[in-house]
């Protein structure tokens, strides 16, 4: 009996399913991404609206994972109330069921062919000819999205047909509706897609594999299971994470609890509509609407309680990432100019880890000692984490600072102060640059060119020596040695930049390298070179005394009026 069943068949249609969803949501949401984040921002500033704007979004980009990644994007840049973020997620869950009916209407009572190949053909030419036309192109994709998805629920409804048909329903009847519930659950975490799992609910209805009461308990299931994505995605996270993620897990599983005590009356009220005998797909789409209206319905007079409990539940713990201006009280200026001007050393220090990881270097080449930021961390932070933490730190330099200036200072530490500060604006610029052209110098280094490998190698040699120059000026402690030891670091920046220059034309002249990489190389070295010398800015703007400073810029300024025009813009 079992051996009817085309599994593989099954499969490939399960695989065609979800690579159209796939495509579906990706086109979406390049075609219309920054309109419906605008939308969510926006109509979100109440209850209703956050319930509308999360049904609307969810209807059209098809995915409530996009939804819920867009609150948490808003929820932690503070854009958006926990409250109102409650209310989006809820609206996603009645969001997510449009599709249910455009399947129960559509999917099982006309021939997949006659619209699914016509669809794949046009969005297939669409694509390989317009891709230079972004719209069309993603429209290409929208349509493949569709015809793909309806072609592999065709696959999936041909795999069970045979099997129906030899198949005792009968004997299914003996298991209790809470291991179909929990068989939904398990398939909706496993695909991480609650609509996925529902098409083939409707499929092994249609195909009378299972009763309406058990397709309706596996829909239940897998609303409950659909929150495993958004859980695992929390994990770890910050704690609007967590309560965003919680809030979603709380109202499924709740509405989903009072939906399978009230099943029998639910499926009262679906025979009052719906003949479920002959039409059993759009009943089941039905309830899909109705228990998560009936959710909404039952969690919206609480909505604020949920949000209040979610933060106590997930406290802000904010996290001390300074190490001077954080016990420094302003009332002092000198002391907090000196706090300030430490802090701004130690953000430097950790915009150098920083580097040295996005060029994969071994920091204890140049460290003996780990980041600050991960001083009682059990793993390291991913670069993306390192670079919010800079950021957070470098927004705390300059709250501290602006309740500086709202004491009365002299001129001499107005000035001071607006030099450290300047140094502070230099390193994150700095960094900024080098992760601009990270994915250039990862292409380097994957480059079956050799000339470009040899580059990728010597960038990474240059940040070492760099750094070894820079934390050497620290060791002297004359300010003479400081200023003579800054004008050789700065030297070598300088010497490093013509060298590459004159290895980089000679290598185009012996056709080493294609036209399209020049181009690539020396706006890579232009970045890398500029990231230098912001950091030995911030050095000289945080270490030198004014003298040196005029001094050096004088130096400077008449080494740029001496150099040929032909050397101009080339690094």
């Amino acid at each position: 009996m079992a051996g009817n069943l085309d599994f593989w068949k099954l499969l490939a249609g399960l695989g065609i399913f979800l690579f159209g969803m796939l495509l579906l949501e990706e086109s979406l949401r390049a075609i219309s991404g920054k309109s419906f984040r605008r939308i969510i921002r926006q109509y979100t500033n109440s209850r209703l609206k956050a319930i509308g704007s999360g049904t609307l979004v969810t209807a059209i980009l098809q995915s409530s994972s996009a939804v819920s990644l867009m609150v948490l994007a808003f929820v932690g840049a503070g854009v958006m109330s926990m409250e109102n973020a409650i209310g989006v997620m809820m609206g996603s869950n009645i969001g997510t069921t449009c599709t249910a009916w455009i399947v129960a209407y559509l999917g099982f009572k006309i021939k997949f062919e006659s619209f699914a190949l016509p669809l794949i053909g046009i969005g297939g030419i669409a694509l390989i000819f317009l891709s230079s036309y972004p719209k069309l192109f993603h429209s290409g994709r929208l349509l493949i999205g569709f015809g793909f998805m309806f072609l592999g629920l065709d696959y999936m409804k041909g795999s069970v047909e045979s099997f129906t048909q030899s198949y005792n329903l009968d004997l299914m009847q003996d298991y209790g509706l809470w291991v179909y519930l929990l068989l939904g659950m398990i398939i909706a975490a496993l695909m991480h897609s609650s609509f996925a799992s529902i098409a083939m609910v409707l499929t092994a209805l249609n195909s009378q594999l299972i009763t309406f009461n058990m397709g309706v308990a596996m829909v239940i299931g897998a609303n409950v299971g659909t929150t495993i994505t958004i859980l695992l995605g929390s994990i770890g996270g910050v704690q609007s994470k967590k309560r965003v993620g919680f809030s979603h897990l709380i109202f499924n599983v709740a509405t989903a609890i009072v939906a399978f005590l009230a099943l029998p009356v639910l499926v009262w009220i679906i025979k009052m509509f719906v003949d479920i005998q002959s039409n059993s797909v759009i009943g089941l789409a039905l309830f899909h609407t109705l228990f998560n209206s009936l959710g909404v319905i039952l969690f919206f007079p609480f909505m604020g309680l949920l949000s209040h409990f979610l933060l106590k539940l997930f406290p802000d713990r904010k996290t001390v990432l300074s190490l001077s201006i954080d016990k420094t009280p302003t009332e002092v200026p000198d002391a907090a100019i000196a706090a300030l001007r430490n802090e701004i050393k130690h953000m430097l220090i950790e915009c150098q880890f920083y580097s040295l990881r996005l060029l994969k270097i071994d920091e204890n080449l140049v460290f003996d000692h780990e980041p600050h930021f991960e001083k009682n961390v059990s793993k390291k932070l991913s670069n993306d984490s390192f670079y919010d933490k800079i950021k957070l730190l470098h927004a705390e330099i300059f709250t501290f600072y602006a309740r500086l200036l709202a004491h009365k200072l002299d001129e001499n530490e107005a000035k001071e102060l607006e030099r450290i500060i300047y140094a502070s604006r230099n390193m994150m610029n700095s960094i900024k640059n080098l992760k601009g052209i990270q994915s250039n110098l990862d292409e380097f280094d994957g480059s079956e060119n050799h000339y470009l490998n040899s580059q990728y190698k010597s960038f990474r040699k240059r940040l070492i020596e760099h750094y070894h120059h820079m934390n050497r000026i620290h060791q002297y402690d004359h300010q003479e040695d400081q200023y003579q030891s800054f004008i050789s670091t700065y030297g070598f920046i300088e010497k490093a930049d013509k060298l590459f220059i004159k290895n980089t034309l000679n290598a185009i002249s012996k056709q080493e390298i294609h036209e399209i990489e020049i181009a690539s190389l020396f706006l890579v070295n232009r970045l890398f070179t500029q990231t230098c010398r912001l950091q030995i800015f911030s050095l000289k703007d945080l270490l030198l005394t004014q003298d040196q400073i005029n001094q050096f810029d004088r130096t400077q300024d008449q080494r740029v009026l001496n150099v040929p025009d032909t050397n101009i813009g080339q690094s």
